[in-house]
Parts: C-alpha cells; structure tokens; sequence
C-alpha cells in the first residue's frame, strides 16, 4: 500500500489534475485513490495538504511581496528538514524565476507542513509544481517546472 503523501499528490497531479477527465466529487476522487492502493488517512492528509494550500494562495495574492534582492534565513527546524541540496534548488529556482520570494515561501510552507517525512529534492520540485499550477501570471514557470520534472533540467541550464 502506498504511504507517502507526496505520491497521493503526484497521483492527483498527473490523473486529475493535468487533464480533462477529473472526478465530479472528492468522495468518488477518494474511492479511485483508495483503489489505487492508498490509505484513507494519506488521502485525507492529501486533501487537507491541497486544501490549505489553495487558502494560502489566495491569501499570498493579497500579502505584500518581498524586495527580489531580499536573502532567505532558514530557521533551524526548516533546515533540518530541507536540506542543502533542496535550500540550493530552491535558490536555483528563484534565480532562474521560477519562484519569485512569496512563491518560495509557500513552498516553504507546504514542505514544512508535511509531518516528519524527509524530503528529497524531487519531493520539493512537486509542491514547486504544485504551488506554480494556480497562481495567475506564473503559467511559463509552470511549464518550465513540468519540464524539469518530467525531462531533468539540462535545457535550463546554461
């Protein structure tokens, strides 16, 4: 049985959530992901997972932005949790544009909110995914973070 929320999300993104054909309700969404083999606890986790974060976006649509040269101190806790590699993606990306200082903060967040579970760097490129997929005017990093996911990132790098 799958037990990880990062794969009940990836699960969501690439039936659901990337194309037409989605579920009418969250109970026949449910059935079809506990048919797939996960746990109804890891589902409803998952649901919560989403569901905070479409409040946070829409709230972070109304949050003043940081100055684009402002630095990122990571608290003790978040770098226990997210390690060189992924606060270095994370850089990456923001350099890259990406993620602008609110978008990284909010995945920031969502990495954080997942309950002692270690995170890789291709763990944080999906809630990069994941944060990128509704915020308006963010469509082409969007798509350049689908492409990194789905293909690797030597196209970005130069």
């Amino acid at each position: 049985m799958n037990e990880n929320l990062i794969d009940v999300l990836i699960f969501i993104y690439e039936n659901y959530m990337d194309a037409d054909s989605q579920p009418d309700d969250q109970i026949l969404l449910e059935e079809e992901l506990s048919r797939a083999g996960f746990s109804p606890d890891e589902i409803r986790k998952a649901f919560d997972w989403l569901d905070e974060l479409a409040w946070r976006q829409g709230a972070l649509t109304e949050a003043a932005v940081t100055s684009r040269h402002s630095a990122r101190i990571y608290t003790d806790q978040e770098q226990q949790k997210l390690d060189l590699e992924i606060r270095g993606m994370l850089l990456y990306l923001e350099q890259i544009g990406i993620l602008d200082a609110a978008s990284r903060e909010l995945v920031i967040e969502r990495a954080m909110a997942l309950e002692n579970q270690e995170l890789s760097a291709d763990d944080v490129k999906w809630i990069v995914l994941l944060v990128l997929l509704n915020q308006p005017g963010q469509e082409s990093a969007f798509a350049l973070m689908e492409e990194m996911i789905y293909n690797g990132d030597q196209e970005l790098l130069h």
